[in-house]
């Protein structure tokens, strides 16, 4: 009898181990290899920029499962290993600890990383960014009581860091280069929110200037923007975005479109090669395009569908997103993409801090931002969803 190759699943976050969970909860019998490049084994990323960074969450806390669970369902893990090769004609991978993995079926669920900018001054000691544990652990380590710290960029990791480390009493400057904060994500109104926020909390924030470099002898001192002027700081935290991790597809042949294009089962352009999480990319039949995910929530749920759809099982993927940022003692949740959008409606009290805004095409709600308001964002979840 031919032996049956493994399942193989590239990437150890919260994408794979629901892929892991599905398998056994599925019946599946076969061998299941967990690969992750991190040396921790699959943790919680959202607490990194709160909870975990400001002290209040330990480390051990992060991680997902007990350490006995792996060999409970006797899943063979390799932490700290890199996939280097994928090879889909001979169904293999070639791994940094020089080994070779044949597949059944393989997983990518690589995530995203940190988006590199060509920023003079980007080497110096003090600069950091945060995506992993060793991050934030690293950033933590180099905090004193008096440290001045620079963020690079207003998007949720930024403004999240910012209010962390406020609360931990730091002072901190925030600088954006595009007109207003979550300029990208966010309409004008919302933007003047959370922008007033971080102001009130003693945040410096500067927008609408571009960073010129960062400056120091080996060390971080100060940071200088496109006028020349300079915020002295010890510590620069550049927020400045992700992008998906994509070369081990990209270099096997298949198809990418703003991550590892893949269809409604999770499948990308091989039969046996499936994809889900912050790295793919999907066809929305909700939004009739085709978009790429950064949530935990997507990274489960479609995590839970690659694996069924490796069994064979007839799936289809076609989720309302929907994300969450907490900033102080403010709770943003979003329900929905509110891309497209040609008016929004305001309910709520903005200056107590609990308020929503629903986005419209025409007559048509497409999102809701809640704020404070939990109630308000679980209707959102279940309207927009039956809409």
């Amino acid at each position: 009898m031919q032996e049956t190759k493994p399942f193989v699943i590239v990437g150890a976050g919260q994408c794979g181990l629901k892929a892991v969970e599905t398998l056994r909860q599925s019946g599946y019998e076969g061998d299941i290899v967990l690969i992750g490049d991190e040396s921790q084994p699959p943790y919680q990323r959202p607490p990194l920029s709160k909870a975990f960074l400001k002290g209040d969450l330990a480390e051990d806390r992060l991680y997902l499962k007990a350490d006995d669970f792996y060999q409970i369902h006797n899943v063979t893990t390799k932490f700290g290993v890199r996939a280097l090769e994928l090879n889909t004609d001979q169904k293999s991978v070639r791994l940094s600890d020089s080994s070779h993995l044949e597949y059944e079926k393989l997983l990518i669920s690589t995530g995203t990383r940190v988006r590199k900018i060509p920023l003079k001054g980007a080497e110096l000691k003090g600069v950091f960014t945060l995506r992993t544990i060793e991050d934030v652990n690293a950033l933590s380590a180099a905090l004193k009581p008096d440290s001045k710290i620079g963020i690079i960029g207003a998007g949720y990791i930024g403004l999240e860091v910012a209010a962390s480390l406020r609360l931990r009493g730091h002072a901190v400057t925030v600088i954006e280069a595009a007109p207003r904060v979550l300029a990208r994500v966010m309409p004008p109104e919302m933007s003047v929110f959370f922008e007033k926020l971080h102001t009130d909390h003693g945040v410096d924030v500067r927008t609408n200037i571009g960073t010129k470099e960062i400056v120091g002898d080996g060390m971080v001192e100060a940071i200088v923007l496109a006028d020349d002027s300079r915020i002295d700081c010890d510590i620069v935290l550049l927020a400045v975005g992700a992008e998906p991790v994509v070369e081990l597809a990209k270099e096997a042949g298949l198809d990418i479109e703003n991550g590892i294009a893949v269809d409604q089962s999770a499948k990308t352009s091989n039969d046996d090669v499936f994809a889900a999480g912050d790295c793919a990319s999907f066809f929305s039949l909700r939004y009739a395009r085709s978009i790429r995910l950064e949530s935990v929530q997507n990274a489960i749920d479609q995590g839970k569908i690659a694996a069924q759809a490796m069994l064979g099982q007839d799936v289809s993927y076609n989720p309302l997103p929907w994300f969450w940022s907490d900033q102080y003692d403010v709770k943003l949740q979003i329900a929905g993409l509110s891309q497209g959008f040609d008016r929004i409606e305001t309910e709520g009290d903005i200056v107590a801090n609990s308020f929503s805004v629903t986005y419209y095409i025409g007559d048509k709600p497409i999102c809701v931002d809640a704020v404070n308001q939990p109630r308000a964002h679980m209707m959102a979840r279940r309207n927009l969803a039956a809409n």
